[in-house]
């Protein structure tokens, strides 16, 4: 998977990058640099990606 593929993520993921982007862009950011935050956003709250099965929350590491 190429770097900046988003394919990986799920449908909610993507609606949640979009609304936080929309919100930084409103506080005056470049639209490059509020996509680059929403993704790490959505990244830091779900671990990036796909991800299913049991023991796949970070919390019970």
């Amino acid at each position: 998977m190429p770097r900046g593929d988003k394919s990986a993520y799920t449908d909610k993921q993507k609606r949640q990058a979009e609304h936080i982007e929309d919100s930084y862009e409103h506080q005056g950011l470049s639209k490059p640099e509020a996509e680059r935050r929403a993704w790490a956003t959505v990244n830091k709250d779900s671990g990036g990606g796909k991800q299913s099965g049991s023991g796949r929350n970070p919390s019970n590491r």
